[in-house]
């Protein structure tokens, strides 16, 4: 009897949502064979990747269940990469960045500051708070207006003033 609520809390997962929460390509429902040890990493799906990017410690060794993960779900990252600032996190599992880049003015031959608010899906296995800086690529469409993964978070430790700063998009008036 132990040995099976052994084999039961190694396949736990997260179960937070009214759907039962499961790795697809782990099967919930294997019996232990008398003698024989289920190996922890038979337990967890998870993978590298790829373009750089290391797999997080939580990604290896969590209980969360996201299949729009890039490293334990069916998600890869293709096409644009790029830096960008966290402005919310207030959503579940969704954080909106801003996206600062230079618009090109042919008229005056000058360039503009234009920013973006952009919608990325951001891993359970990250915990990113506003005015972090993080690297976001593109995927396939998760929903609607989301087709950006946050594969890689850049944890910044900042006093408040500086994160209003980065959030406006303005430096200090000193």
């Amino acid at each position: 009897a132990a040995a099976m609520k052994q084999a039961q809390d190694a396949t736990a997962y997260e179960q937070v949502e009214r759907a039962y929460q499961k790795q697809t390509p782990i099967f919930a429902g294997r019996t232990r064979v008398v003698g024989k040890k289920i190996a922890a990493s038979k337990l967890r799906f998870w993978r590298d990747a790829g373009l750089g990017f290391k797999t997080p410690r939580e990604a290896i060794e969590g209980t969360y269940v996201d299949k729009k993960c890039p490293f334990t779900g069916n998600v890869s990252i293709r096409g644009h990469v790029f830096r960008a600032v966290v402005r919310s996190n207030k959503m579940k599992r969704t954080i909106i960045v801003r996206r600062d880049y230079l618009h090109f003015i042919h008229k005056y031959n000058r360039y503009e500051k234009r920013h973006r608010n952009i919608p990325v899906h951001c891993s359970p296995c990250f915990s990113v708070e506003e005015g972090d800086q993080v690297i976001i690529g593109q995927c396939r469409p998760l929903v609607q207006d989301c087709s950006l993964q946050c594969p890689q978070g850049h944890e910044v430790v900042r006093e408040q003033e500086d994160v209003q700063q980065v959030l406006n998009g303005f430096p200090a008036n000193t």
